[in-house]
């Protein structure tokens, strides 16, 4: 079976795991045009003049001015940047940057959950001055300069979190749903081939099926069922369209042995058969 093309961190100075990419240089002669495709390290694009289009999960961005993008693992786009635009591309992996302390890792999970930020002129130029400053420090490559990234990252992290609507996380219960709701997307994002009950995630939590229902409504506005079928639908779309395999196969990669069944799901969430979909898209 075909899979969805994955890119990964090409690094030659032998640090790996992180990156940084002037937009001015990178198109400065022609455009950015990136077809469909999936990173297996976060993707971090910002726009601080430029136009095109960015289509991340089968939603489609018009690309601003004073705008940020943000891609998770295993999320599929394709882009189109057009030449003379200015910014920067960031690439990292959880082992150069995931905090540990918890206010700042649910707060970096938080700005995460969400692919773009429209921003004010005063906030962008805030983290442009962030943005300049790794970029100085990764292309010097001075002592520490890791660790200075590291930090710098943060405050970038911190500004975007304070333009999102969530940011009241300190509290005690709302930083304990969030924490089971990453769990459970986590927990989703590995089993959710082979299974497809509430049940199963609730017992892994150690909650009964009513109090994760209730977590996922308080969070989400969504039953964890709705959660498990979006999660299905999404991964069945990335390879409908990031692949030419068939609907039987993808069916079976999903997890289900009967591809009529897999079909009438699919247009039950969707409105459209999958081939409709492919077709249309």
């Amino acid at each position: 079976m075909q899979k969805i093309q994955i890119r990964t961190i090409k690094e030659p100075n032998l640090l790996g795991s992180f990156s940084i990419s002037n937009l001015n240089t990178l198109l400065a002669e022609k455009d950015m045009v990136e077809k469909t495709h999936r990173h297996d390290f976060f993707f971090v694009l910002a726009i601080e003049k430029g136009s095109g289009e960015h289509l991340i999960d089968f939603k489609n961005y018009s690309i601003n001015n004073y705008s940020v993008f943000i891609l998770r693992p295993s999320q599929v786009h394709q882009l189109v940047l057009k030449k003379n635009s200015k910014g920067y591309i960031i690439a990292f992996d959880n082992n150069f940057y995931s905090p540990e302390e918890k206010l700042k890792k649910e707060m970096f999970l938080t700005v995460s959950r969400n692919n773009y930020y429209k921003l004010e002129t005063e906030t962008y130029h805030r983290l442009a001055s962030i943005l300049n400053y790794i970029f100085s420090e990764y292309s010097s490559k001075k002592i520490m300069f890791r660790d200075t990234i590291k930090v710098n990252l943060d405050l970038f992290f911190i500004e975007l979190f304070r333009q999102t609507k969530n940011s009241d996380i300190q509290t005690k219960n709302n930083s304990y749903s969030i924490k089971l709701l990453e769990k459970l997307l986590e927990l989703l994002d590995i089993h959710f081939y082979n299974n497809k009950q509430v049940i199963y995630y609730a017992d892994k939590l150690n909650l009964t099926t009513y109090q994760l229902n209730s977590i996922t409504k308080k969070t989400l506005g969504k039953s964890c069922s709705q959660l498990i079928n979006e999660r299905i639908i999404l991964e069945a779309k990335r390879n409908l369209i990031a692949t030419t395999n068939q609907v039987n196969e993808i069916s079976y990669h999903l997890g289900y042995n009967d591809t009529s069944y897999f079909i009438r799901f699919f247009k039950k969430q969707t409105g459209l058969t999958p081939e409709a979909f492919r077709q249309n898209f």
